[in-house]
């Protein structure tokens, strides 16, 4: 084992992040209005899901996640659609029990979202919603006494669909007026019990679902000057809070020697990641952005003062996720893998898990000292992990989950990243798994996807009493917390 001087720095941050669409359950209860995902069903397979709507003429409708409704139309509820996030795992009802148990894995952090659509379930107009506010200072003020130091998202892709169904989404600047007044309430409300703040979960993946079209970049726009604005917000509340931003991680590697492999490696970095972290942390849009633009044909309008907002705004942090690499090329290549909503070909040194996601710890220690050196500001990952089928087995009559291919996943990123830290000097200061317990997927909505170190009894068409499992990982990453990165060791 190592010793305590080759573990990561004291104070360093252990814990897991979840959700409130995804964990929470409670969609309609408290004074909480619908999001969009409360109209999605689980995938089929490995594919994504469905939102269901019903069109002006009365026919049913469906469309992808972040999709826009057609004109006319109306998210609907029907008999013979199971809607997963509806109960999600519970988390609305269960949050003592499960803080207790993160609380025995010896969480120091804990992230989460605090639901736009809890707190102004129909936009500033309608006023804030006391209840929804209490309960998450209740959640908060008890991960607090469990000593536990919240890191608190504002936004997952889960504005109310009043927003959407009033001011037709992020395309309208409105829509910046409406998160900042959420945001600032959030500031003032939990002061105290947050000094860490997250604005926009993966604001990076807005491109890639929309497939960079000219409303994506407009979207995009607002929803970094909206951060922008909550930064300045949450500092002149309070001068001590930490404000970051969070981007999907996009570690790539061209797939030949090729000078123009190379080229596309770099385009692909620059403008899947580089162009939201450099704008957010920066404090203007990088050089690269007007090739973006043209490329796109998006002929944005930055203001003046929205020039001085991102200025003004920039991010204390850098948050990300990170859960495999991809491969880029400009050659014709047979086959393509996806992780976490991006695509490439595939990479043949590295195996590749049921949802076609390549695991590549190594690659996590290079992703690490990449976006290290070209930062230079702390740094948070917030979502690593593994998503598999795992088997409940009774033995001597208590329920196991055998999950030593989540633990052999974590060990070795855990591992690449004590490196990364230790060896290398990256300034991270965190790290959180997604999720510590099993929740709804996000892009598949299924629950058959799991994550966690704890396992709920629910499947996606909602059997089970949801009844919470201790897995192997579970003691594993106990052991790995208490040992502050020292003890990760084949036994568990």
């Amino acid at each position: 084992m190592m010793t305590e001087q080759q573990a990561f720095p004291k104070g360093f941050l252990w814990g897991g992040s979840i959700s409130a669409a995804q964990a929470e359950g409670g969609w309609d209860e408290g004074g909480k209005s619908p999001v969009q995902v409360d109209y999605g069903d689980p995938a089929e397979g490995i594919g994504t899901r469905w939102i269901h709507y019903r069109n002006a003429d009365g026919t049913r409708g469906r469309m992808k996640q972040f999709g826009q409704l057609p004109e006319g139309a109306s998210y609907e509820l029907f008999d013979d659609v199971r809607y997963t996030n509806h109960v999600g795992i519970d988390f609305y009802h269960r949050w003592r029990e499960d803080l207790d148990l993160f609380a025995e894995m010896g969480f120091t952090t804990f992230n989460t979202t605090v639901s736009w659509a809890r707190v102004y379930p129909h936009g500033v107009a309608g006023g804030v919603n006391q209840e929804g506010v209490e309960f998450y200072r209740q959640v908060l003020s008890y991960a607090r006494e469990l000593g536990m130091d919240p890191v608190i998202t504002l936004y997952k892709y889960d504005e109310p669909t009043y927003i959407e169904l009033t001011y037709g989404g992020w395309e309208n600047r409105a829509v910046i007026d409406e998160f900042v007044a959420f945001a600032t309430t959030c500031f003032r409300e939990y002061q105290g019990l947050v000094d860490k703040w997250l604005t926009f979960n993966e604001v990076n993946v807005l491109g890639f679902v929309r497939g960079y079209d000219a409303a994506s970049y407009v979207m995009l726009h607002n929803q970094m000057v909206a951060a922008a604005r909550a930064v300045r917000a949450a500092h002149e509340i309070d001068p001590s809070i930490m404000v970051g931003t969070m981007v999907a991680g996009m570690c790539s590697y061209a797939y030949t020697c090729d000078p123009a492999d190379a080229l596309a490696n770099q385009r692909y970095f620059q403008d899947g990641f580089c162009y939201c972290a450099d704008t957010m942390l920066r404090g203007a849009y990088p050089d690269f952005a007007r090739r973006t633009w043209r490329e796109h044909g998006v002929d944005l309008e930055v203001t003046p003062e929205d020039a001085a907002d991102l200025m003004a705004g920039k991010a204390d942090f850098l948050a990300f996720s990170y859960y495999s690499s991809s491969v880029v090329t400009t050659h014709e290549v047979e086959g393509s893998v996806a992780g976490n909503l991006s695509t490439g070909v595939p990479n043949p040194y590295l195996e590749t898990s049921e949802w076609g996601w390549q695991m590549d710890p190594v690659g996590f220690r290079y992703w690490l000292n990449l976006i290290n050196d070209r930062y230079q500001v702390p740094l948070f990952d917030v979502e690593n992990g593994l998503g598999a089928r795992d088997e409940v087995v009774v033995e001597d009559g208590v329920e196991r989950v055998h999950d030593s291919y989540r633990i052999d996943y974590l060990r070795e990123h855990v591992r690449n990243m004590r490196s990364a830290v230790v060896e290398d000097g990256v300034r991270l200061f965190g790290y959180t798994t997604w999720g510590p317990i099993d929740l709804v997927a996000f892009t598949t909505g299924q629950m058959s996807k799991r994550y966690g170190f704890i396992h709920v009894d629910m499947d996606d068409q909602g059997r089970g009493d949801l009844h919470r499992t201790r897995k192997d990982s579970f003691w594993w990453y106990q052991r790995c917390i208490r040992s502050n990165g020292a003890d990760l060791g084949e036994n568990c």
